[in-house]
């Protein structure tokens, strides 16, 4: 197998040659078939995650087939096609785990950050953990589902059901979700980085009713706001966007601190959430919605040995939707 791996913070990932691996007990082995390129892997680049692991193959949005099956796995065969998630082992014992609460697990484990993930030929992951994906669409067109779709979709039911809802950062997960919010019959509010036209107009060709900078505040307030952007200067400034009552949701697995801000943009019953991972649960929701939405990803396709280059991309905002890597 060939992988770009991870050797130390702030990277370069290294194009290198791995001797084929076998799954274990209760594991399988994919054939990578795309991986999409996710803002948490440039956290994992970064360092920006506590307890980093190196060597490491970074990727966790997996699309591919089943390419040989450990002993125990049951209820899947091979080469059927799935995907694999952020979330890639649970303990099963810890009080979340028991409380159906497994995106919190005290032992769990990540794709891609704390076990090897999809920026290869070949991945193996835990049986449990992988997700049917039928024979509906493209390999790229279902990899962002795997975590930009399922974080936006966890995202929005914590965000409840307000017809309002304000996007800020309009990259993969937030263009996936408008497609959702609209289809449910609510009024989407985008907010991209100050003077990105392209992305505001991107935003508004997927049914926004209104785009603009996230410096700028929208033309009515909003039931609803979730941030996908990374910049913790957003979460007051969303409080603000809000009506009473009203909910902030922080999307992201990392933030920059958070400045200080007025109780009063809090008061009144405003409540500020964040999103942790997902559940196994999150993901067979979202997939066997998504064919309803109809939702079609945006993506810019880079070969694998170009994952450095869709990371630095990513990193600049230099495409819109969400960057696929494929295996060649």
């Amino acid at each position: 197998m060939q992988a770009m791996v991870l050797n130390k913070i702030g990277g370069p990932l290294e194009w290198t040659e791995l001797p084929d691996r076998q799954p274990g007990p209760g594991e399988i082995r994919i054939k990578v078939g795309a991986c999409g390129v996710c803002r948490t892997d440039l956290h994992v680049l970064d360092g920006e995650l506590p307890n980093p692991c190196f060597p490491i193959i970074p990727g966790h949005e997996i699309v591919g087939r089943i390419d040989a099956i450990g002993p125990g796995v049951q209820g899947l065969q091979m080469h059927q096609r799935v995907g694999i998630p952020w979330l890639g082992h649970t303990c099963g014992t810890c009080p979340y785990c028991k409380m159906q609460r497994e995106n919190l697990c005290d032992h769990p484990g990540f794709t891609g950050f704390t076990h090897d993930g999809g920026f290869a030929t070949a991945a193996i992951a835990d049986a449990r953990f992988a997700f049917s994906l039928g024979e509906t669409g493209t390999d790229v067109s279902l990899a962002p589902l795997l975590c930009a779709g399922l974080i936006g979709w966890r995202s929005l039911v914590i965000a409840g059901d307000g017809q309002k809802l304000g996007l800020y950062g309009f990259g993969a997960a937030a263009h996936i979700l408008a497609q959702v919010a609209r289809w449910q019959g609510r009024s989407v509010f985008a907010f991209t980085r100050p003077g990105d036209g392209a992305a505001q107009a991107f935003a508004r060709e997927l049914g926004a009713v209104w785009a603009g900078g996230s410096d700028e505040n929208p033309p009515e307030q909003l039931d609803a706001a979730i941030i996908f952007a990374t910049a913790g200067n957003l979460v007051p400034t969303a409080l603000k966007s809000v009506r009473k009552g009203g909910r902030v949701v922080c999307a992201g697995i990392h933030m920059s601190d958070i400045p200080g801000f007025p109780y009063e943009i809090l008061w009144e019953e405003r409540q500020l959430l964040s999103v942790a991972n997902l559940t196994r649960q999150d993901g067979l929701d979202f997939l066997a919605l998504a064919p309803k939405v109809r939702i079609v990803t945006k993506t810019t396709i880079y070969p694998l040995r170009q994952a450095n280059q869709a990371l630095a991309d990513l990193r600049a905002g230099r495409f819109k939707g969400a960057a696929v890597l494929q295996p060649q």
